[in-house]
């Protein structure tokens, strides 16, 4: 890490709408206010939607690794802190850490941006004006994530692309992946269960419209108290999201 990465914080009370059944706060919601630190941090830095847009260009997110010691709870007022650790030629490492007022660490993540131009919808290098005000770190080296297992015998459910899953950059909102991911598992299991860890790549975007197939599959791991769920959102076959996740049962 840079030390002399800016680091970013946020104040944040966890509101009974961004909570499940047993009053934790949910990933989706966890997603939406990560980012809204992150952007934040980037208004602040005068490096805003408004600023990369005006150059025909928009943040788009590749990979999330989130560990979680405990989901945020109902009511709790919780410090989203977000820190641009460094970047090389095409990607951008942003970390976030969501912490008690205690200073108490819950969840930790790790996140890759890249740069995408808003016309052709392809990758752009990274442009060094953008990146500089957050002072963080230039590497050549590409982080790699850990690879996800195939899935083998998936079972799938449909959803429909709705106009409110669709954010500012007209691709579905990277928090909306999140429930096509979990809402298949059942609410037997999504009550009785709550994330550890969560490996997930986008690969592609998904569109107003399109129709996509949330596939899944889930493995007890030697730790009879831990599942193991592997997942993957298709669009007419085409793969473009990935994901495992690591469930502790409650």
């Amino acid at each position: 890490m840079n030390n002399l990465a800016q680091r970013y914080s946020i104040k944040h009370e966890i509101a009974y709408y961004e909570c499940d059944i047993n009053q934790q706060m949910t990933l989706p919601s966890l997603i939406q206010v990560m980012i809204k630190a992150s952007e934040e941090q980037s208004d602040h830095l005068n490096r805003g939607s408004s600023y990369v847009n005006q150059l025909n260009l928009g943040w788009v997110i590749t990979n999330y690794e989130i560990d979680v010691d405990r989901m945020p709870r109902l009511g709790e007022k919780i410090i989203f802190s977000t820190l641009a650790t460094a970047y090389n030629k095409f990607f951008c490492y942003r970390d976030f850490y969501i912490e008690d007022e205690a200073g108490n660490r819950l969840v930790t993540v790790s996140s890759v941006f890249v740069i995408m131009d808003l016309s052709t919808r392809k990758i752009k290098a990274v442009d060094e004006e953008i990146i500089a005000p957050y002072e963080s770190e230039k590497i050549k080296k590409i982080k790699r994530f850990n690879k996800m297992q195939p899935l083998s015998n998936p079972k799938t459910s449909p959803f429909k692309v709705r106009f409110y899953d669709i954010d500012s950059n007209k691709h579905v909102n990277n928090a909306i992946y999140f429930n096509w991911l979990l809402d298949v598992l059942g609410y037997e299991f999504l009550s009785t269960h709550t994330i550890k860890n969560v490996n997930i790549r986008f690969d592609k975007e998904i569109e107003f419209g399109n129709v996509v197939d949330s596939y899944y599959e889930t493995e007890i791991t030697d730790n009879e108290d831990q599942i193991i769920s592997r997942h993957q959102v298709k669009v007419s076959e085409e793969l473009c999201c990935e994901a495992e996740i690591l469930w502790n049962k409650l």
